[in-house]
């Protein structure tokens, strides 16, 4: 017999048995429990799901759009204007050096500093430091360079015109980056120090400006009342906060403190930077989210870096790192520094104190403590021993003499056992000028001979000079080797001079007024 419609559509085959049938005589729940209408969500429910929702959208478009606005900001330049690479250093862990450069271009924002004239080019470095992180990021040393300081230039490549800038001798380190760009002062820096800096930051006027009225002024103090008409500072006796022009004014001004010259200017800028320092470090900005972000946005704005820096990410790995140092372990120190021989309106270093701070540096040596031992990461496994790479020349046949300007007599025949022992067997010695600082030179051909010899002496990198009019090698012997065997060492550690520390971030120090610019 057939099935009603009836009985058809309610699902309920009252001729069957089995589970259908079993399930169908619960008319009360049938197909509804199973397959009818969903019970509705509750309100409050609805409206959480819905600002979660849009608190997870906006959260990630936030990120996003300041991820975006940061990267987009970057500038970036060849790290080097030669051959070299980077330094071994990693970004988060390790031992880590910046170079950091104030440009005094005029283009763009700038150019109510100067004249069009002054926009051409590259520009030059109108402030050079060398921020140093120890691996433990329980220190860091920043080292000052005059711009006025004379040193040798190496051959730089622009590395976006192509075109090669030949070597030069006892010419202002400002001009490095005027020749081919950020990599020549990069690659000069590590000529002088023999030290490997693994990035650039450079900024411009503008980043001073805008970065002080970021932070809300920054604290500086001179002695006297002053005023320079060429920076257009003008500053009280005692405390004032500067920012925006009259912050870039202390900056800039080349007169208006100690007796105007380059050496009182860098005592001022280390000032500021102590002070910003402090700023940053009180208010907590290293660990606001949102001050951080503030900031960022006004120095990416106004920075150059290298391509290994070229990142939000690498960018706020260095901050990172910085956040938790006490400050009393801040060291600014300036280059040690005499008036150039050749021109007493310039600076040379002065030995042997430059040779000291240079070997400390490559040392890791705390400044602020000379007799703390290095600072270290976490400890590894003991590294495999290789063998030294196999030079690919003959040693033994390689032409180097010992040039005795120690002053010590018999002073070359140590030197001579010590580069017997070293393999280089060809060698003589003779009495020679005495000298204040040791070199070693060589002449065409014998670059990489001379770097080994250097290496084997512990004579630094930027005192290895070509001097095409000597055969093969010489190791000219300064009053700075007098003993020993390695160069600096003495037997010992490096001694330091006891003020190669100007300050510490911890320290507020006061500038002396010039008293030409002196107002009352």
């Amino acid at each position: 017999m057939g099935q009603s419609r009836d009985n058809r559509e309610s699902g309920a085959d009252v001729s069957a048995g089995g589970p259908v049938s079993r399930h169908a005589d619960a008319s009360a729940v049938g197909v509804a429990r199973h397959l009818g209408g969903q019970r509705r969500m509750p309100a409050w429910l609805k409206v959480t799901t819905a600002v979660l929702t849009i608190a997870l959208l906006g959260g990630l478009g936030f990120a996003g759009y300041w991820y975006f606005r940061l990267q987009s900001n970057i500038t970036t330049a060849p790290l080097s204007a030669g051959d070299d690479t980077a330094g071994t250093g990693s970004d988060s862990t390790g031992r880590l050096q910046i170079l950091i450069l104030g440009s005094d271009t005029r283009d763009g924002k700038n150019a109510d500093y100067g004249s069009v004239e002054d926009s051409k080019g590259y520009g030059k470095s109108d402030v050079m430091m060398l921020m140093d992180i120890s691996a433990d990021n329980k220190r860091v040393s920043v080292i000052s360079f005059p711009r006025d300081l004379l040193v040798d230039i190496p051959q730089c490549t622009d590395q976006k015109t192509k075109l090669s800038y030949p070597a030069l001798s006892g010419v202002m380190i400002n001009e490095a980056m005027s020749l081919a760009g950020i990599g020549c002062a990069v690659d000069t820096v590590n000529k002088l120090t023999g030290l490997k800096v693994d990035h650039f930051m450079m900024a411009d006027f503008n980043a001073v400006k805008e970065l002080s009225n970021t932070v809300g002024g920054v604290d500086v103090c001179i002695s006297d009342a002053v005023y320079d008409p060429d920076s257009h500072l003008r500053l009280p006796a005692g405390t004032s906060s500067v920012q925006g022009e009259m912050a870039l004014a202390f900056l800039r001004t080349r007169h208006a403190f100690a007796d105007g010259g380059d050496l009182g200017r860098i005592k001022a800028q280390q000032g500021f930077l102590s002070s910003l320092t402090r700023k940053i470090k009180d208010d907590g900005t290293l660990s606001n989210p949102a001050k951080m972000l503030t900031i960022a946005d006004t120095v990416t704005q106004n920075l150059t870096v290298d391509e290994g820096l070229a990142s939000v990410p690498s960018l706020l790995t260095i901050g990172n790192r910085l956040k938790d140092i006490d400050i009393s372990k801040v060291a600014f120190v300036a280059v040690p520094t005499t008036p150039a021989v050749s021109d007493p309106n310039r600076l040379q270093i002065a030995e042997p104190a430059g040779s000291q701070l240079f070997k400390a540096l490559r040392d890791d040596v705390d400044l602020t403590n000379p007799t703390a031992p290095p600072a270290t990461t976490t400890p590894s496994a003991a590294p495999t021993e290789t063998a030294p790479p196999v030079p690919s020349y003959n040693k033994a046949i390689q032409p180097v003499t010992v040039a005795n300007g120690s002053g010590v007599p018999g002073r070359a025949q140590e030197i001579v056992q010590a580069l017997v022992a070293g393999g280089f067997t060809q060698t003589g010695q003779f009495a020679a000028t005495p000298v204040t600082q040791s070199a070693v030179y060589y002449g065409t051909g014998f670059e990489d001979v001379a770097a080994d010899v250097a290496a084997l002496l512990g004579i630094p990198a930027a005192q290895v000079q070509s001097a095409p009019g000597v055969a093969g090698v010489q190791a000219y012997l300064g009053t700075d080797f007098t003993t020993g065997v390695t160069y600096g060492a003495g037997g010992g550690p490096v001694a330091l001079p006891e003020d190669i520390v100007n300050q510490t971030a911890g320290d507020k120090s006061c500038q002396q007024a010039n008293p030409y610019l002196i107002v009352r």
